[in-house]
């Protein structure tokens, strides 16, 4: 079943699978990292997503969007990350032997009250280098996520979909203006997740999320898997840290 939505939609949502008892362990490490503002990180001044700050010297500057290199930050962790039903889960997806990323998401993503940003529709493959188009990221909620804390929207089916250039700005964001893209927004899906839930989305899938309006800070583990043969290119960011086989 979960193969078959994956095909279809480019991303399959997988509810409870992390327990009670983990996620505690997770959002308390997790919130002890983001406390102290363990670096290396990447700010929401770094990338000025509209909502963000302009840089970090004014009010907000210093909000965290995301912490990298969550593998190497604490046991609690690896252990997700290597965990057999994400193994089972990926490897039934891609195929195995299977690589964990170390350059890619490998993060405790967060959205902030008052300063978060919003992301536009984007492909996660836009920006990493692999012999194949072939990752699959693993989001796990440490808490609830929904709109109005900004949570993620999905395009079905964009995984195998290929668009012209002109429909994608610079950065290679779907362009909101144009009248075709316009169609293919209006297909969005916009999960909620509880905590513990996860979704697996492919690298092509089209993606968005907003700014988080509550009064609560929202925590995910983002992780992304890679076939052993699928190799990053050399000499491109992609090929920067050793991968992890699981």
């Amino acid at each position: 079943m979960h193969m078959d939505r994956f095909e279809q939609d480019g991303f399959v949502i997988v509810r409870g699978m992390a327990t009670p008892t983990r996620l505690v362990r997770m959002n308390r490490a997790a919130l002890e990292e983001l406390t102290h503002r363990t670096e290396p990180a990447e700010y929401e001044a770094d990338l000025r997503y509209p909502g963000a700050p302009a840089d970090r010297t004014v009010q907000g500057g210093a909000t965290t969007r995301r912490l990298l290199q969550a593998y190497s930050r604490d046991e609690v962790f690896r252990e997700w990350a290597l965990d057999p039903a994400v193994h089972a889960l990926v490897s039934a997806l891609l195929g195995s032997p299977v690589m964990l990323s170390q350059v890619h998401h490998n993060c405790i993503m967060t959205k902030q009250p008052r300063y978060s940003s919003t992301t536009g529709w984007h492909q996660d493959i836009r920006y990493w280098s692999f012999e194949r188009p072939q990752l699959i990221s693993v989001w796990l909620a440490l808490g609830r996520e929904f709109p109005d804390n900004g949570c993620l929207s999905f395009l079905p089916g964009t995984h195998v979909l290929e668009l012209e250039n002109e429909r994608l700005d610079a950065s290679r964001f779907l362009r909101e203006d144009s009248p075709a893209n316009q169609a293919l927004i209006a297909t969005r899906v916009t999960p909620i997740l509880e905590p513990g839930d996860v979704v697996l989305f492919h690298c092509r899938t089209f993606h968005a999320a907003g700014n988080n309006r509550t009064d609560h800070p929202k925590q995910s583990l983002v992780f992304t898997y890679h076939r052993a043969d699928n190799r990053p290119l050399a000499g491109t960011r992609s090929a920067s840290l050793p991968a992890i086989p699981l």
